[in-house]
């Protein structure tokens, strides 16, 4: 069985508590592997290419099962790691219209806190929090690729050159989700635990350079569109998880987040649908461990991502051509950016699957390593807005290790590497001058290391 004795050293269980605020204060993460997801949360988990619905070896229930913790000792775990996304995004074919160029986006360093606590209550029950972000639709392209004698010039007053979208000064987006979820577990009988885990989400977002779209002809709130800062709202949903230790080799584990109802970007009330609104997804996870052996641990994960459940992020970006046609077309204001059903980033639902392995080589080190598969939110005739949110990659591939200090502290690392995949597409600009050979292409890679301490008491 994983149940871990509950142990009576004497420490401070306040340290969590302290380390929360700050956590809360420096949670800006830029972490997108699975779709804008992280793919993984903890640092054994992410060594184990994310894998962890049916595991309980770190206390990070709050954002993976939360029917886990019941099955996990006392403890708390703080990390840190270095994320490092490289995106690029070029345009070709345009001819005459002139809005060919390329760039390569000026933010790669991040830095990304984690932070979880569980308490065994008693031997059946558990409670913890777990503080954990999502993001990395966080892009900084320069401006200037695209000359003022070009097809920009019609619908952008403001003078060139440039940027990739034809707006002015450099392009991209800041995206931001931090959520805190306290959580309770319980072994309603033996080997059989359910737990719940409310949410609380704080989210900013930012969006710089897309003036040729801040017009009346193709959204409802001009002015509300680009260059108004950050603008935050506040929302938070529940998960619910259950895990089966059915014999000491085999477990089952599955969870459920609710979608997290999320106040509206007011200051971006014309470029998000729906007037600024912005929820968080719903996914569910299903997942399996098996232990061959005392020192080998194998664990596969299933996760379902329902993009869908925003239609900021789901609805297909052609929508914008529905907003304003040309005669004689008959215009949708609806389909306007910012309208009750307006363009968005076509991010569709996701199929992501995880799988991990681990290694007990001897009393102080454990050794890990796995592999994520992602399926791609983002479709060929949807690439043109996601020059700014270019979330693609695919495969990913992970090392990590563990180094018990002594019988109560232990000191975890982890390596990601996510191969460079990238997205070709017909240009939207075809619909504003541009010619039917006008390509763009976008293009991700990522590397992550981590490090975090944990203390048992």
């Amino acid at each position: 069985m994983q149940n871990a004795p509950i142990r009576r050293r004497r420490t401070n269980p306040s340290l969590p508590i302290l380390l929360t605020p700050a956590l809360l204060l420096a949670g800006a993460a830029a972490h997108a592997t699975d779709g804008y997801f992280a793919n993984g949360y903890g640092m054994k988990a992410i060594g184990m290419g994310g894998a962890a619905a049916a595991v309980a070896q770190e206390p990070f229930g709050g954002a993976v099962n939360p029917g886990a913790m019941s099955f996990l000792g006392t403890q708390w775990q703080l990390g840190l790691s270095w994320f490092s996304p490289d995106r690029e995004a070029s345009r070709t074919g345009s001819g005459m219209a002139g809005v060919d160029g390329s760039a390569t986006s000026g933010s790669s360093n991040f830095f990304i806190p984690e932070f979880g606590w569980n308490w065994r209550w008693r031997p059946d029950l558990a409670v913890g929090l777990t503080v954990y972000g999502n993001g990395g639709m966080n892009t900084d392209y320069p401006g200037g690729q695209i000359p003022q004698q070009s097809a920009c010039a019609a619908f952008n007053p403001n003078p060139g050159p440039y940027n990739l979208l034809c707006g002015n000064g450099s392009l991209g987006v800041d995206l931001m989700q931090l959520m805190v979820a306290p959580y309770v577990s319980w072994q309603f009988i033996p080997g059989q635990s359910i737990g719940v885990a409310p949410t609380l989400a704080y989210q900013r977002f930012e969006a710089n350079g897309l003036q040729a779209f801040d017009n009346p002809m193709l959204s409802t709130a001009p002015g509300s569109v680009t260059n108004n800062g950050y603008s935050s709202s506040w929302g938070g949903g529940v998960r619910i998880g259950w895990m089966g230790q059915f014999t000491e080799q085999f477990a089952l584990g599955a969870a459920y987040a609710t979608k997290m109802w999320m106040g509206a970007f007011d200051d971006y009330r014309g470029l998000f649908a729906q007037a600024g609104d912005f929820d968080i997804p719903s996914n569910f996870t299903l997942g399996g461990s098996f232990r061959p052996t005392a020192d080998w641990l194998l664990a596969l994960d299933f996760q379902r991502i329902f993009y869908s459940d925003a239609k900021s992020v789901s609805n297909p970006s052609a929508l914008i051509g529905w907003c304003a046609p040309p005669p004689p077309g008959v215009p949708n204001p609806a389909n306007c950016l910012g309208g009750s059903d307006g363009a968005g980033f076509g991010w569709q639902d996701i199929n992501v699957w995880k799988f991990g392995v681990q290694y007990r080589l001897n009393e102080q080190w454990t050794l890990r390593g796995g592999y994520n598969y992602t399926q791609n939110p983002v479709q060929p005739q949807d690439v043109t807005f996601n020059i700014i949110a270019p979330g693609i990659v695919q495969n990913q591939w992970t090392l990590g290790a563990s180094w018990k200090i002594d019988q109560a502290s232990e000191i975890t690392g982890m390596f990601m590497y996510a191969q460079r995949n990238s997205v070709t597409g017909t240009s939207l600009f075809t619909g504003f001058g541009a010619p039917p050979t006008t390509t763009e292409t976008v293009s991700m890679k990522e590397m992550q290391i981590g490090i975090a301490y944990t203390l048992r008491y």
